[in-house]
């Protein structure tokens, strides 16, 4: 696939807004050369935009055509995601996903099968959609100089914070709303509790930094514990709270991440970044940091990165994973400390013994809030901060490879008990 003139036949799995979204965009792009030859769909049923020939319910029509030298997967099962694209690899078809569950899950398998039957498996759109993150990670900073990611890759999650906070509304009427505009599931779980944002996380690790883990080994939490009274705090303090997927570099070489709330100052890019958009903040050693920006949800946005890499196939461009393959691997490491503000209903909740220090606490008779700094390994071995009606959100610059320990005269702060004075 090495002319750029080369035909793209290609076989689509589902037809929904993305897939729809990219049948749209093939017919007003015939310089890319490429067609949809067949369409498989799961439920015959439904009315399509589309002429009725091209669909089919039978997945062998496309795995099996000689003709079919490409396969679009775009279906929300995963496990059915699974096994299309490792046949389809296995039979020397070129493959584009946006499926970050399934390939967050299987990533280490899908790199074995490109190598192993020398075929590319692009995925731009899994991460943030309209959003070349993946593509810039893997050009742009193949090097080690990349420090950290920082970056709202959910839309759904930010669509429920901007009500929130602009709109003054509470967790559940803001749902409500992101569901009625088709920013959120029925069932919004994956989105809500930070599922699909160490997904996203997960991917963007074995690009930026050689690291493959499985996604729900990463330490995550969502916005479904938030409670109204955390934006107020965050209001008081002058912040807003994002749902942040982070990695950053620490002195000794190794990677610290995970998936939470956090409170974002006006100053940073993220906070700028609303509604169901995404926003990532890449910094390198050399060049600072820059923001990449765009839709993170919706049919056209996603089918752009999907054209995109339906493009780069006609280069034969393939991933590299220049720092899993070229070079020594990072590792991830819980020995850092972050700085958190713990929520909750009453102070029989607070945990004070897994503080290294507490530096501030109120109560307003509907919430109380715990500021202070936990080592990280107290998030990895328990589940002690998810229990019903905590929040936790992270501080600006929270990561810590040190304590940085208050005076020890202060009256809040005793070798991490709590005086109330």
């Amino acid at each position: 696939m090495q002319d750029p003139k080369i035909q793209l036949n290609i076989g689509l799995f589902g037809f929904g807004v993305v897939g729809e979204g990219l049948y749209k965009v093939l017919a007003h792009t015939p310089g890319l050369n490429a067609q949809i030859k067949k369409v498989c769909i799961k439920h015959p049923e439904k009315e399509r935009n589309a002429p009725a020939q091209l669909f089919t319910t039978d997945a062998a029509l496309l795995l099996d055509d000689a003709e079919i030298n490409v396969i679009v997967e775009l279906i929300d099962d995963a496990d059915a995601a699974h096994a299309i694209v490792t046949t389809a690899l296995s039979r020397g078809k070129a493959v584009v996903s946006a499926n970050k569950k399934m390939i967050a899950e299987h990533i280490r398998e899908l790199i074995a099968l490109q190598q192993e039957h020398d075929v590319p498996f692009l995925y731009e759109a899994a991460c943030c959609a309209s959003i070349p993150v993946i593509r810039n990670l893997e050009e742009y900073y193949d090097n080690d100089l990349l420090q950290g990611i920082s970056g709202i890759v959910n839309g759904s999650t930010n669509y429920i914070l901007t009500k929130i906070f602009e709109e003054n509304i509470g967790f559940e009427q803001a749902l409500v709303q992101a569901q009625q505009a088709g920013f959120a599931e029925s069932n919004p779980a994956l989105d809500i509790e930070g599922i699909d944002a160490v997904n996203k996380l997960s991917i963007l690790l074995t690009h930026g930094y050689g690291i493959i883990t499985p996604p729900l080994a990463v330490v995550h939490a969502g916005i479904n514990t938030l409670h109204k009274a955390d934006a107020v705090f965050a209001k008081e303090k002058g912040y807003e709270i994002k749902l942040v997927a982070q990695a950053r570099k620490l002195s000794n070489g190794k990677i610290a991440a995970f998936v939470a709330p956090q409170f974002v100052r006006a100053s940073n890019q993220l906070s700028n970044v609303r509604n169901e958009y995404n926003g990532v903040v890449i910094e390198s050693g050399l060049a600072d940091k820059q923001f990449f920006y765009g839709k993170g949800a919706g049919g056209f946005p996603t089918a752009s990165a999907v054209l995109s890499d339906l493009s780069a196939l006609r280069y034969n461009y393939r991933y590299e994973y220049k720092k899993l393959n070229f070079g020594t691997p990072s590792e991830l490491t819980d020995d850092f400390y972050l700085k958190v503000c713990l929520g909750f209903k009453n102070l029989t909740q607070l945990p004070q013994e897994r503080f290294q220090q507490i530096t501030e606490w109120t109560s307003n008779g509907v919430r109380c809030h715990v500021t202070g700094i936990i080592h990280f390994s107290e998030f990895v071995n328990g589940n002690w901060w998810k229990q019903p009606g905590m929040s936790v959100i992270i501080y600006p610059d929270g990561i810590l490879e040190q304590p940085e320990l208050a005076d020890a005269e202060d009256p809040l702060v005793l070798s991490g008990h709590l005086e109330l004075v």
